[in-house]
C-alpha cells in the first residue's frame, strides 16, 4: 500500500510540473492584477569592494503593490536608520554606504536583503562583502611597497644548469596577474626552454650564454583596482667554467668557484611538481589548470594523456609550451588520472596527478518557478538540484522554515517538491528553497499567486509578422488567465482550427509554421479562453521572397594602376527593398573616390597596394540578408633585384649572388641574368642564363678574353622588372679557342674551281686576339698530303685549277695568338659542276588512256653528268588534233622529275591528239642534251559541250533548236542526245523527254508542245568514248487564241481600261521623272550608243537605274536565266511582274533617241526585227493594250 501511494504521488508530480510549466507568464505587462516580491537584482555573494570608493550593495525587486525592503547584517536585523553612513534608495532596498566618514573594514560583513508585500516575503542571497585585499589597501593609502626595495644579488650560473627565478607577489584579492618584463617594458620571450609556471616564477630547463642580462623584473597587476607593482630587477650572468674561475679567481683567493665539471647533457628531471605523483581537487564548472616543468639537456618536451581515457578535445588547451594543460568547464567526468612526461634523447620521466571533482549545488531542471493558480487548482514547486556530495534541500516561506510557519492543508513537503491541492484564495506566498553542501548554496524565491482573472492576450493586437520564404515563422499569442487559458489557432475564415502539419502549438501560445511558404500569407486568429471568458486576437503574416546574391564576386587579380569591378547582382522581395554594402577585411571602405560602390557592384579605379584585401558584399533587407566575398590581389612586376655580388672567380666561372626586389603579391618565376660584352658588343646585352626565382644566387659559365658586366631581371605573372644596377666588371683571361668554325662546306662556282666556305667564330668565341683560320683540302681517295693556307677576316677560299666535279675532304682550324683550335672534324665537298655531255637512251612512251601517258627512259651514267644529279625533265607538246577541223597548236611543256628517276607521267594531254616529247638530264649547272624526238596518239575521248544553243521560230506547240558542234571534238562525232522537260511556275521540272540525233545535225524542230508553257533543253555530243558535256537553254511557247480572245474581252471592260489608263498615266510620269534625271547634263543612251556603233541594233533597257544594257548577237550569247529572247523578236515572260515586256512583241518597250516610246527587241538585224515583227501571230494581251494606252497617251 505504501508502494502504491509512493507511485501516485510521483505521477501526481509530473502532472503537476506539467501545469506549472503552462503558467510561465509576464505579469509585468499586466496592470492592477496582485503580486508577490520577486528580487530582480542583487549583488554576487562574493562581494568584493574598491576601499577607495563608496560602498553599493544591490537589491532590487518588483510586485504589487511595491514591496519594502529590510536588511539583516551578519544574521542580525541592521538598523539602517542608526548608522549615519548608510542610506537605502528610494523605491529600492540598495544600500549605499559612504566610507569618506568611516573605514571600509567595519563594513566587512554578511549581508542579506528582505523584500516583503501583503502577499509574501523574498530574501536576496548572503552577500559576503570584502575588500580586494588588505595589502593592497596599505599599500594605496601609506605608499608602502609591496616588495622589497632591497637590491637583489646578482645570480651567477654555469651554463647548462637549470634556474628558477622566483617572483612570489604579494596576496591579492582576486589573485593579481603576473608577466615579466625588461627595463624597457618589453616583455622577456618564452620558449619550450623558459616559460612561466602558473605561481608566476620563471623556470629554465637549461641556462645559455645569452640569458645573461640583468633587467629580468616581475610584475604583478591587480586588475580589480588596476594597479601595477613591480619587483626589484634581477641579474643573471651565464658563464661556462673557465670564465668563471678567471672571473672570480681574485675574489677567491685563486681558488675555482666551481669545482665540479661542466653541465653535461642529461635526462628530463622534473621542477615541478616534486615526487612521482600528487593530487589535486577542483570544482564542477570551474578551470582545472595542472602544470609540470622539466629540467634537462637538452630541452626536453611535455606531453599530457589521461590513463582512463582521451581528453576532451573541445574543451582542452596547452598553455606555457605544453607545459601546462588547461581544461575548461570541469565535469565529473574529468575526474581520474593525469600523466605528464618529460622527454629527451637521454630519457624520460613522467609524474602522475590524482584529479578529484567536486561540486558545489547546481540545478538539474532550473530554479522553481512562479505559480499563478486559480482557485481550486493544483500545483507543484520542484527544487532540484545536485552536487559532490549531496546537497542538503530546506525549504522558507516567506523567509521563515516552512516548519516554523502556519499549517496549511493543501500543501505537502516532500523532499525537494512541494506539492498544492485545491488552493484557495489568500493562500499566495513567496516558498525560498535552500540547497548547500560543503562547497556552496543555491538559493531561490519562487511565488504561488492564487488568483481568478479571465483571458487576455498579451500579444500586440494587428500585428503584421513577416518572414522569409521556407524560413520558420513564429505568430506569438501570449495570454494570461487563471484558469490557465486555452489557445486555439484559425486562418482567414476560421472553418477549421489549425492542427496538424505544418502548424505546431507551443505551451506559450505560439503557433509556429516549420517552413513557411507563399500560400501560408493571411490572416490569422487567436483566441484565449478559460471558465471565465473569450478574448481572440488577430495577427497578420506576410511570406516574402528571400534576398539572393545571383552572381558573386570572384576572386581577383589585378595590376597596380588599373581598374578592377567585383560583380554583386542580387534578387528580392519586390516589398523589401535592400540596401548593399560593402567591407573590406570586414571593416568599412575607405573613405576614397577612386572606390565607386553601385547597387550591384564595386568599382575600384587606379588601384594600388593598400587596396588589397578580402571585399564582402552584404545585401540586407529589414528580414534577411545576404553576402558573397571576394579577395582582390595587387600584381606588379617584380622590383629589381639588388646587391648583386662577384665570388668564386675562376679563370671560365664565377659565382652571381643578388637580393630579390618586392615581388608585389606575385611571386617571382625565375632570374634572366644579362651580361654586356664592352670589348666585342659594347652597349649590348645578352642573355646568359636563367634560374628559378627561389634561388639567389647562379654559378655562371664564361668565355675567355671577355670583359663581363652583369645584370639581373626578376620576372613574375606581370612580367619582368626592370634590370638590376649593373654588376662590377670582371674580365676572364685570353685562352686558344675551344672550337672551330661550323658549316665547312666545299663546292664550285665554276668548272675548274672549288669553294670552302664556313661560318667565321664571334668574339665571344674567339678566346683571344688574332683570330684567324688554318684552310686544309685534299681530293678523297688519294693519298696526298693536305694543302694548308691561312686565311684572316674572310669566311671562305676559292681554290683554283681543280677538276670537274671531282670529291674532296675539307678542313677549316680557328687559330689566334694563344694557340690553335683542337683538330678539326673532316667535311666533304665537291669542286665544281659542268653541263651533262649525255642524254637518256631507250626512251619510250606508254598511252594509259586518252589523257594520261607513261614516259620511260635508261639512266644516263655518272661520269656522263659532271655534276651532281639533280633529275631528268620530259619536254613534249601537242603537234595537232587528229580532226581535220582544229588547227595545227604547238606549245612546249615540261615536266620535272627530281632524283635518279627512270619514268615519269604526262598527264592532263589532249584527246585524238598527235604529241611529240623529248627527255634530258640536268644537274647543277643546267640541262643536258636532249635525246631524239619521237611521238605518239592519243585516242579518241568524250567530246566538249556544244559551243552554242539557241531557240528559234517558237509558235503554239512548236519550236527550233539551233546549235554548233562542241569545238574540242576529242574524236569523230557519232551523234547528238537531245532531253528537254517542262517546268512550272514554281520551277519544278517535269518529265524528261530524250531524242538520238545524227552526227551532221545542226538544227531540230520539236512539234506538239504544249501551249504557254517554259521548257528546259540539254544538248550533248557523243564519240566511241562516250557522251560529253551538255549545254542547257529555256524557251517558253506562246499562249492560245482561246485564251487571249478571252483576254481582249477583259480588256474591252470599261472597268478594266480605267484601271490600266490609271496605271499607265503613274507608269509613264515616273519613267519621264527617271529620265529628267538621268539625262541632265548628258547624252541619251540609246543615242550614246548609236554614236559608238555603225550597226543599229538598240539595247534592252535595265529595269532598276532607266539605263540601257550591252547586248551581243554573238552565236555563243546565252540569254539570262529565266528569260529567252528567239531570233523572231518575242520576248518571253520573265519571273518579274515588274517587266514591261513580259508579254510585248519585238515593237513594244523602248524609247527613241528623242524619247519617244519604241518597241523593245532583239535579233540578227533591223530588217529581221521588221518583217519577223509583223509574221507574229501572237494575238493582244492585256500588257499589250496596256502599252498601246502608253503610246496613245
Amino acid at each position: 500500500m505504501m508502494e502504491r501511494r509512493r507511485m501516485d504521488a510521483a505521477l501526481l508530480v509530473l502532472f503537476l510540473v506539467h501545469l506549472a510549466t503552462a503558467l510561465e507568464v509576464p505579469l509585468d505587462l499586466l496592470e492592477g492584477l496582485p503580486q508577490p516580491p520577486t528580487i530582480t537584482h542583487q549583488s554576487p555573494k562574493d562581494y568584493i569592494i574598491d576601499p577607495r570608493e563608496n560602498i553599493i550593495i544591490h537589491c532590487e525587486a518588483k510586485g504589487k503593490p511595491h514591496p519594502s525592503f529590510s536588511w539583516t547584517r551578519n544574521g542580525t536585523h541592521f538598523d539602517i536608520d542608526q548608522d549615519p553612513n548608510v542610506t537605502m534608495k528610494p523605491h529600492s532596498g540598495t544600500l549605499v554606504v559612504d566610507i569618506s566618514r568611516a573605514k571600509a573594514e567595519q563594513y566587512e560583513c554578511v549581508y542579506q536583503c528582505t523584500a516583503r508585500n501583503k502577499h509574501g516575503t523574498a530574501v536576496s542571497n548572503n552577500i559576503v562583502v570584502r575588500q580586494s585585499t588588505f595589502s593592497i589597501l596599505r599599500a594605496l593609502l601609506t605608499g608602502s611597497p609591496l616588495w622589497s626595495k632591497e637590491k637583489i644579488k646578482p645570480i651567477v650560473v654555469q651554463e647548462g644548469v637549470s634556474l628558477v627565478l622566483p617572483c612570489r607577489p604579494p596576496a591579492g584579492l582576486p589573485p593579481p596577474i603576473i608577466f615579466w618584463m625588461d627595463n624597457n617594458f618589453q616583455r622577456l620571450p618564452q620558449s619550450r626552454r623558459v616559460s612561466q609556471s602558473l605561481n608566476g616564477d620563471l623556470y629554465f630547463s637549461n641556462v645559455l650564454r645569452e640569458d645573461s642580462r640583468n633587467d629580468y623584473i616581475c610584475y604583478a597587476r591587480f586588475p580589480y583596482t588596476q594597479t601595477i607593482q613591480q619587483k626589484q630587477p634581477i641579474t643573471v650572468k651565464v658563464l661556462n667554467l673557465d670564465a668563471i674561475n678567471d672571473t672570480m679567481a681574485a675574489f677567491y683567493n685563486d681558488t675555482d668557484l666551481f669545482s665540479e665539471d661542466p653541465a653535461d647533457e642529461r635526462k628530463p628531471t622534473f621542477l615541478i611538481p616534486s615526487g612521482p605523483s600528487s593530487s589535486k581537487m577542483v570544482l564542477r564548472g570551474q578551470v582545472l589548470e595542472m602544470e609540470c616543468i622539466a629540467e634537462g639537456l637538452p630541452t626536453p618536451e611535455i606531453s599530457w594523456t589521461k590513463n582512463s581515457g582521451d581528453l576532451p578535445a573541445d574543451r582542452t588547451s596547452y598553455l606555457h609550451y605544453q607545459k601546462t594543460l588547461r581544461i575548461v568547464n570541469v565535469s565529473e567526468s574529468d575526474a581520474g588520472d593525469y600523466r605528464c612526461t618529460a622527454r629527451n634523447e637521454f630519457g624520460s620521466v613522467y609524474h602522475t596527478i590524482h584529479v578529484m571533482v567536486k561540486a558545489a549545488p547546481y540545478w538539474i531542471s532550473g530554479a522553481p518557478r512562479n505559480l499563478v493558480l486559480a482557485p481550486g487548482e493544483d500545483g507543484v514547486l520542484t527544487c532540484r538540484a545536485s552536487g559532490t556530495p549531496k546537497p542538503s534541500v530546506t525549504w522558507a516561506m516567506n523567509g521563515i522554515p516552512i516548519e516554523n510557519s502556519p499549517k496549511d492543508l493543501s500543501r505537502k513537503v516532500e523532499d525537494d517538491t512541494i506539492i498544492f491541492s485545491v488552493v484557495q484564495t489568500g493562500s499566495s506566498a513567496v516558498y525560498q528553497c535552500n540547497v548547500s553542501n560543503d562547497y556552496g548554496y543555491l538559493l531561490s524565491n519562487a511565488f504561488v499567486n492564487v488568483l481568478s482573472e479571465p483571458p487576455r492576450v498579451l500579444t500586440q493586437a494587428n500585428k503584421v509578422y513577416q518572414v522569409i520564404k521556407n524560413h520558420r515563422a513564429l505568430l506569438d499569442c501570449a495570454s494570461f488567465g487563471s484558469p490557465i487559458p486555452k489557445i486555439t489557432w484559425f486562418k482567414d475564415s476560421r472553418s477549421s482550427t489549425l492542427d496538424g502539419d505544418p502548424y505546431i502549438h507551443h505551451d506559450n501560445g505560439t503557433l509556429e509554421i516549420h517552413v513557411a511558404q507563399a500560400h501560408n500569407s493571411g490572416k490569422y486568429t487567436c483566441v484565449a479562453g478559460n471558465t471565465l471568458g473569450i478574448y481572440e486576437n488577430h495577427v497578420y503574416l506576410e511570406v516574402k521572397d528571400p534576398t539572393r546574391i545571383l552572381k558573386q564576386p570572384d576572386y581577383k587579380q589585378v595590376q597596380r594602376g588599373r581598374s578592377v569591378v567585383f560583380e554583386c547582382k542580387v534578387t528580392y522581395d519586390p516589398s523589401l527593398q535592400p540596401t548593399v554594402t560593402w567591407l573590406k577585411d570586414d571593416g568599412e571602405l575607405p573613405d576614397d573616390e577612386r572606390l565607386i560602390v553601385g547597387f550591384d557592384s564595386l568599382t575600384i579605379n587606379d588601384v594600388t597596394e593598400n587596396d588589397a584585401g578580402v571585399y564582402t558584399c552584404i545585401m540586407n533587407t529589414t528580414l534577411d540578408n545576404d553576402s558573397a566575398r571576394a579577395e582582390l590581389t595587387v600584381v606588379e612586376r617584380p622590383d629589381p633585384p639588388t646587391d648583386l655580388e662577384l665570388t668564386d672567380k675562376k679563370k671560365r666561372s664565377v659565382q652571381l649572388t643578388w637580393t630579390p626586389g618586392d615581388e608585389h603579391n606575385s611571386p617571382i618565376q625565375k632570374f634572366l641574368i644579362q651580361y654586356e660584352d664592352s670589348l666585342h658588343h659594347r652597349g649590348h646585352w645578352h642573355n646568359l642564363t636563367e634560374v628559378p626565382g627561389t634561388k639567389t644566387t647562379a654559378h655562371l659559365k664564361l668565355s675567355p678574353y671577355v670583359p663581363y658586366i652583369f645584370r639581373v631581371l626578376a620576372l613574375n605573372s606581370v612580367g619582368f622588372s626592370h634590370p638590376s644596377f649593373p654588376s662590377r666588371m670582371f674580365k676572364t683571361e685570353p685562352a686558344a679557342p675551344d672550337e672551330n668554325p661550323t658549316g665547312v662546306h666545299g663546292f664550285g662556282t665554276e668548272h675548274d674551281n672549288l669553294v670552302i666556305s664556313w661560318k667565321p667564330l664571334t668574339g665571344l668565341q674567339s678566346n683571344g686576339p688574332g683570330l684567324h683560320y688554318k684552310v686544309m683540302w685534299r681530293q678523297k681517295l688519294m693519298e696526298s698530303d693536305w694543302t694548308k693556307v691561312t686565311v684572316a677576316n674572310n669566311s671562305k677560299f676559292v681554290v683554283s685549277g681543280t677538276p670537274t666535279f671531282v670529291p674532296y675532304e675539307l678542313k677549316v682550324q680557328a687559330v689566334n695568338d694563344y694557340g690553335a683550335g683542337p683538330e678539326p672534324a673532316i667535311a666533304h665537298g665537291y669542286s665544281g659542276e659542268d653541263l651533262p655531255v649525255a642524254a637518256p637512251e631507250n626512251v619510250q612512251a606508254v598511252l594509259l588512256n586518252s589523257t594520261l601517258s607513261e614516259v620511260h627512259w635508261d639512266p644516263v651514267p655518272s661520269k656522263s653528268i659532271r655534276g651532281h644529279l639533280k633529275g631528268y625533265k620530259v619536254y613534249y607538246w601537242r603537234e595537232r588534233s587528229l580532226h581535220k577541223h582544229n588547227p595545227h597548236h604547238v606549245e612546249k611543256q615540261i615536266l620535272t622529275f627530281s632524283g635518279n628517276r627512270t619514268h615519269g607521267m604526262l598527264p592532263g594531254l589532249h584527246p585524238f591528239s598527235l604529241y611529240s616529247f623529248n627527255v634530258r638530264v640536268y644537274n647543277g649547272k643546267g640541262d643536258g642534251p636532249p635525246s631524239p624526238d619521237q611521238q605518239f596518239e592519243t585516242p579518241e575521248g568524250v567530246p566538249g559541250a556544244p559551243t552554242s544553243l539557241v531557240v528559234t521560230n517558237t509558235n503554239l506547240d512548236t519550236l527550233t533548236l539551233e546549235w554548233n558542234p562542241p569545238h574540242d571534238r576529242n574524236g569523230h562525232i557519232t551523234g547528238y542526245t537531245l532531253k528537254y522537260q517542262p517546268v512550272n511556275n514554281s520551277n519544278e521540272l517535269g518529265p524528261v523527254e530524250e531524242l538520238a540525233l545524227p552526227a551532221n545535225a545542226t538544227s531540230f524542230t520539236l512539234l506538239n508542245l504544249k501551249y504557254s508553257t517554259r521548257y528546259k533543253f540539254y544538248l550533248n555530243a557523243k564519240t566511241v568514248r562516250g557522251a560529253g558535256l551538255a549545254i542547257s537553254q529555256e524557251a517558253v511557247t506562246i499562249m492560245d487564241e482561246a485564251v487571249t480572245s478571252r483576254q481582249v474581252d477583259i480588256a474591252t471592260q470599261g472597268w478594266f481600261i480605267g484601271l490600266m489608263c490609271a496605271i499607265a498615266l503613274l507608269i509613264l510620269i515616273l519613267l519621264i521623272i527617271c529620265f529628267i534625271q538621268r539625262n541632265k547634263g548628258g547624252k541619251y543612251p540609246v543615242k550614246e550608243k548609236e554614236d559608238a556603233h555603225t550597226d543599229p541594233e538598240f539595247q534592252p533597257m535595265k529595269d532598276d537605274d532607266c539605263t540601257f544594257g550591252e547586248y551581243s548577237d554573238n552565236e555563243d550569247h546565252k540569254p539570262l536565266k529565266g528569260s529567252r529572247t528567239p531570233s523572231n523578236g518575242t520576248v518571253k515572260r520573265d519571273d518579274s511582274d515588274d517587266s514591261l515586256v513580259d508579254y510585248g512583241e519585238g515593237g513594244d518597250g523602248q524609247f527613241n533617241e528623242d524619247g519617244s516610246f519604241i518597241g523593245q527587241y532583239s535579233g540578227k538585224s533591223a530588217s529581221r526585227e521588221t518583217a519577223e515583227g509583223h509574221e507574229s501571230s501572237e494575238a493582244p494581251s492585256p500588257i499589250n493594250a496596256m502599252n498601246s494606252l502608253n503610246s496613245f497617251v
